[in-house]
């Protein structure tokens, strides 16, 4: 009994000092300056947290429902020449899903995003580039052949057409507004699944990560100041679209950062104001109309801030002008830090090429910068890559050297034998066009896109500013009649 009676004690006792514990504990809490942030609140007491906006849920139905019909399946052909072997792709761990080299004419899949009811498409120029056939296939499983508008190899962007009206689109919406943190959707069609949709964060803006080609004695000068997400995006999805929680474009997805060729946490989306300027440019000049502002740009550290005794890590540093560009102009100096070009805060270089990217040759600016600490705000007419304010012209293709052959006229004898009445024999092939398509020597071409032919002078005519597939009709010496398509 004596035995029970102390146990009961000593339990009694820890009882009484737990509970002393406890009131002190919470007395010392309470007075804690972080107290509201100790204990693991409810949700209603997350969003009570001073500066907290957190939504207990998100629906992304409507966004994916107005997006979903909109993005398609791009499948590019590419010539018979790559027959049984692998194409490589510098893109191949970024989305490029090539198809090993057997009897069938090599392809690869992509996505496009529809932006308009009369069938314009925007992809990435990966998914297109050196294709000889376009193919987009619908959500609903139509099928049509794309015309390519225009390509424009330093923002990785691409404009195709169809024929085809009433079709459901994406609307635009301003790139410039997402927020870190928020929430996008990623539509697309990865590894051939058609109209797939995954959801993420925005995890970074401005992103450079030196995926485009820069070289600029062949005119390319890459912008790159990608959108970075963590919506799950892998080969196939590259061209399809990123959109916010409204359902707006505001990113075409372009790349995954990968050792593995799929998707490990990071996609970077090209921001859909640069794409909105190159589509624009692109169906009004058939050419990108590429603005330059004339200076070599670092970003800004605090090593070099030290150095140069600036006095605020915000813009990016002038580290040299180009000789009678639009900055020098301007009146803009080596060791000036621009910070806003227009309203737009600048801290990035990618940031500055994002913002003129988005402008033509001509237009005129306002740049503002920090001198010696001090803010001055300059007016900037932005130069071509000429360094002029013109329009730049689309190349022209001499068509004949395109096709890679050489022509000679039909006799009447062989017209007759043949049975036809028009037609020009190519008596020679070389690496081009046709010998591409398959077509052989000795053929005869009567006809390109059903108009007639009978001399070189025609297939100039059938083939002047003609824009995607081409269809050539004729007949061999043997009286075999052959049609042959491809792309110009």
């Amino acid at each position: 009994m004596k035995k029970i009676a102390s146990v009961f004690f000593i339990a009694s006792i820890g009882g009484i000092t737990a509970l002393g514990l406890n009131h002190l504990l919470k007395d010392e809490t309470a007075n804690h300056p972080l107290s509201n942030y100790l204990s693991s609140p409810t949700p209603t007491q997350y969003v009570n947290m001073p500066g907290a906006t957190v939504e207990n849920s998100v629906d992304f139905t409507a966004a994916a429902d107005l997006t979903v019909h909109s993005v398609v399946n791009v499948k590019t052909t590419y010539s018979v020449d790559y027959k049984n072997q692998y194409y490589y792709d510098p893109f191949r761990d970024f989305f490029g899903q090539r198809q090993p080299r057997q009897q069938e004419a090599p392809y690869s899949t992509g996505s496009g995003v529809i932006i308009s009811q009369d069938g314009y498409i925007v992809t990435n120029n990966h998914v297109i580039d050196n294709g000889e056939k376009i193919e987009i296939t619908l959500n609903d499983k139509r099928t049509y052949t794309a015309d390519v508008i225009g390509k424009d190899p330093t923002t990785d962007l691409a404009l195709l057409k169809i024929k085809e009206t009433n079709l459901p689109f994406v609307a635009y919406g301003n790139s410039d507004n997402v927020k870190v943190g928020e929430w996008v959707l990623a539509v697309g069609n990865p590894f051939n699944l058609t109209s797939t949709v995954t959801a993420g964060i925005v995890s970074a803006k401005g992103r450079n990560i030196n995926l485009l080609d820069n070289d600029p004695t062949k005119g390319l000068y890459p912008i790159e100041s990608f959108i970075q997400t963590d919506a799950a995006v892998n080969p196939g999805n590259s061209g399809g679209a990123l959109v916010n929680t409204k359902g707006e474009l505001v990113g075409i997805n372009s790349a995954i950062a990968s050792n593995t060729g799929s998707y490990t946490g990071y996609s970077f989306a090209i921001p859909v104001n640069i794409a909105r300027k190159v589509v624009a440019d692109l169906l009004e000049f058939g050419e990108v109309q590429r603005a330059f502002i004339g200076v070599s740009i670092r970003d800004l550290d605090s090593k070099l801030a030290q150095e140069k005794s600036i006095n605020e890590l915000k813009g990016v540093y002038v580290n040299g002008l180009t000789t009678g560009g639009s900055a020098e102009e301007a009146g803009i100096k080596e060791g000036d830090v621009i910070t806003k070009i227009g309203d737009v805060a600048i801290n990035k270089v990618a940031e500055l090429q994002e913002q003129i990217g988005r402008y033509r040759p001509g237009d005129k600016i306002n740049v503002t910068l920090k001198r010696n600490n001090q803010e001055k705000i300059l007016s900037v007419i932005l130069k071509n890559k000429n360094g002029n304010t013109d329009v730049v012209e689309k190349p022209k293709i001499e068509v004949v050297s395109a096709l890679g052959a050489t022509f000679e006229d039909v006799n009447d004898a062989d017209k007759k034998k043949l049975g036809i009445e028009n037609g020009l024999r190519i008596s020679k092939l070389s690496a081009g066009k046709l010998l591409s398509a398959g077509i052989k020597e000795g053929f005869i071409i009567t006809g390109v896109d059903k108009k007639k032919i009978s001399s070189v002078e025609d297939i100039k005519s059938a083939l002047e500013n003609k824009k995607g597939g081409v269809l050539i009709e004729g007949v061999y010496p043997n009286g075999m009649r052959a049609y042959y398509g491809f792309g110009l």
